[in-house]
């Protein structure tokens, strides 16, 4: 058996394999089920093309119509949902273990926007020196924010610790 041409969008006309279809009209009737044959045939009665519409039914549900036309509102749906969908991007926040109040109130508000905007944050704390033996205040912290950022948020990750660094994600709600 011959493999068929991979091609974007529906089969049409002489593309269409099965011997039987279940015909809808132009005018949106449905004509039952015929011979792929007479199926053709009254698409070039009216000038139309025969477009499969459903291949997985069973028969396949063939609709006769203008094909380019058909084409081009696809075309523009898919336009339209590429439109519409948001990218949601993972800002950063980076932290220390020791941050004064001043500089948390400053995170925290930047956090808050993120979320607001959709996207979501990572806090990443990072461990200099002699402070991975504070690791209970970092968890501390991360909890503190978590508090401070409950209506807003829901946690994705947990805190962990990965070598000098402690991570946390936090998506909107």
């Amino acid at each position: 058996m011959q493999a068929l041409p991979n091609r974007e969008g529906p089969r049409a006309n002489e593309d269409i394999v099965a011997r039987e279809v279940r015909l809808i009209l132009d005018n949106g009737e449905t004509a039952g089920v015929v011979s792929l044959k007479e199926a053709l045939r009254r698409a070039e009665e009216v000038g139309l093309d025969l477009v499969e519409i459903s291949p997985n039914a069973e028969p396949p549900v063939c609709k006769i119509l203008d094909y380019g036309k058909y084409k081009y509102e696809i075309q523009k749906k898919k336009a339209e949902a590429r439109k519409k969908q948001k990218v949601v991007e993972i800002k950063e926040i980076k932290i220390s273990p020791s941050i004064d109040t001043h500089d948390y109130e400053v995170k925290l508000k930047s956090a808050k926007r993120f979320l607001e905007e959709g996207n979501k944050v990572k806090f990443s704390l990072r461990f200099k020196g002699r402070e991975i033996a504070y690791h209970k205040m970092a968890e501390d912290l991360m909890e503190r924010i978590c508090q401070d950022l409950l209506t807003l948020i829901k946690i994705e990750q947990k805190p962990k610790i990965e070598g000098k660094q402690m991570m946390m994600l936090l998506s909107p709600k």
